[in-house]
């Protein structure tokens, strides 16, 4: 027999309740919202550290950069492959400069916009001496650059290592290159080169060195600095507390991940209404 309401509709003769799951009920809503909080807090300070471990190598590794400029000499000579861990030294460099073996090397930012590095050879010593390559600064258009230095001079380069980037020159007929590659600027300079190039140097360590303002003839007049594409590699354990709090954040992020789950699960399976197939 079916029940009807007032109107004559009928009516089933009671409600059913769908009850939500224990873990679902309001008064375990708080804490849910503490484990997402914990959760949450531990991986952003997780990033925090991590983040501050890479600020710190990089600043380590600018700060090599910095060092007391010493004598190319003491370095390597040119006959000498790059020393691995002289990536970024200063370096003070005495000689004359090659303005007719002058090119440029394309691809290179500077404060977000594409332009060129313009690099003279400098003849280490005397005019007939092995010469380093020397970037002396960038141009957004090699046909706009100052005219390449003549004569004497000193100066402070930080120290790189041949690049070899496995890209082609379009035209090797030009004066535009793709990359600083030692082997390639051998026909330019007519004569033997050192194993690396250098960068002119604009701020090194407080002291008396032919640097910025008291470099003699360094070609920068019209030119903007370089940036170093390479920096010296920081200290394997420079920072290492921030890496280590980092990950000892995420791990507690994660036990408390874990236990969140496991009570949640407990929870479920002692909520009387849930049901177990035969």
């Amino acid at each position: 027999m079916l029940l009807r309401d007032g109107s004559g509709r009928p009516t089933l003769p009671y409600s059913v309740r769908v009850p939500l799951p224990r873990p679902l009920a309001p008064r375990y809503w708080g804490a849910h919202l503490v484990a997402l909080v914990l959760v949450a807090t531990a991986a952003g300070l997780g990033f925090w550290q991590l983040d501050a471990w890479q600020t710190r190598r990089t600043a380590e590794a600018e700060d090599l950069t910095r060092l007391d400029p010493v004598a190319l000499s003491s370095v390597m000579g040119p006959d000498d492959p790059f020393p691995g861990d002289k990536v970024g030294q200063p370096v003070v460099v005495d000689g004359i400069w090659l303005p007719d073996a002058t090119f440029y090397v394309s691809g290179r930012e500077n404060n977000g916009r594409d332009g060129y590095w313009a690099v003279t050879p400098l003849a280490v010593g005397g005019p007939a001496d092995p010469a380093l390559l020397v970037v002396r600064g960038w141009t957004p258009d090699p046909a706009g650059a100052p005219a390449a230095p003549t004569g004497h001079a000193e100066l402070v380069a930080w120290l790189q290592p041949s690049e070899g980037r496995n890209v082609s020159d379009d035209d090797p007929s030009d004066d535009v290159v793709p990359q600083v590659r030692v082997a390639d600027a051998l026909q330019r300079a007519d004569r033997d080169l050192y194993g690396a190039y250098g960068v002119v140097a604009d701020r090194v360590s407080e002291d008396d060195w032919p640097s910025g303002d008291r470099a003699v003839n360094d070609g920068t007049d019209g030119l903007q600095p370089a940036g170093l594409d390479q920096l010296p590699p920081a200290g394997r354990f420079t920072a290492v507390r921030n890496l280590l709090y980092a990950i000892e954040w995420w791990v507690f992020g994660l036990f408390a991940g874990f236990i969140w789950w496991r009570w949640v699960r407990d929870e479920v399976l002692r909520d009387p209404h849930v049901s177990s197939t035969p």
